[in-house]
């Protein structure tokens, strides 16, 4: 008796004894799995599935999990890009010798039902393939407390005021330390240099700072 089995996207014919190379189980070597997705028995009384056969399977016991031989692909694109790659690969498979076909039955024999490693895993995850990590709960966004006033900011002066001295001077003397008329009054131009200070802004910022 044989039966045509469907495993990893391929249909395999096989009767007890075969030698069978499939699509990485998730299984080990020693194991005994069953495939219960079987779409015809033959024999003396066949059975076509629609589209499988209720009740039918094939058990049979695991060799080993290997690899198949190496495949070499080679791609070249020529107009455009003139770019050339060269690829090897090699699929994982299962080794397995079908030890029985049973035409009834099969739902009833409690054995490990034969699934691809992908399948595995999807179940082990709810069905959603690859478990995603587990994403920390967002803390609960406190309060944000108001900025504390700078003293020495609550205390500028508009060094605007004075003649010629734009935004852009102010900016920089700011960023220099300088905000009030009486610290602008204190430079020395032609010492100082963090920034470009002219002496008529000084002689105007001693007379404001009085």
């Amino acid at each position: 008796m044989f039966a045509v089995l469907k495993t990893g996207g391929k249909q395999y014919k096989v009767q007890a004894g075969d030698l069978l190379r499939v699509e990485l189980l998730a299984a080990e070597a020693g194991d005994k799995v069953q495939f219960n997705e079987i779409l015809m028995v033959g024999g003396d009384k066949p059975q076509f599935g629609t589209p499988l056969v209720e009740g039918a399977a094939v058990q049979a016991e695991v060799i080993d999990n290997i690899k198949a031989d190496k495949v070499i692909t080679y791609h070249k694109r020529r107009r455009k890009h003139s770019s050339q790659r060269t690829r090897g690969h090699r699929q994982q498979l299962t080794l397995l010798r079908v030890t029985d076909v049973l035409a009834t039955g099969g739902d009833k024999s409690g054995v490990k039902e034969a699934v691809g490693t992908a399948i595995a895993r999807r179940a082990a995850h709810g069905g959603k393939g690859e478990a995603a990590p587990d994403k920390p709960a967002k803390a609960a966004a406190a309060p944000k407390a108001a900025p504390k006033a700078d003293a020495a900011v609550a205390e500028a002066d508009d060094l605007k005021v004075i003649t010629g001295l734009g935004p852009a001077a102010e900016k920089k003397l700011n960023e220099a330390g300088i905000t009030t008329y009486a610290q602008l009054a204190s430079v020395d131009p032609e010492t100082f240099e963090a920034t470009k200070v002219k002496p008529d802004w000084v002689e105007q910022a001693k007379e404001l700072a009085k």
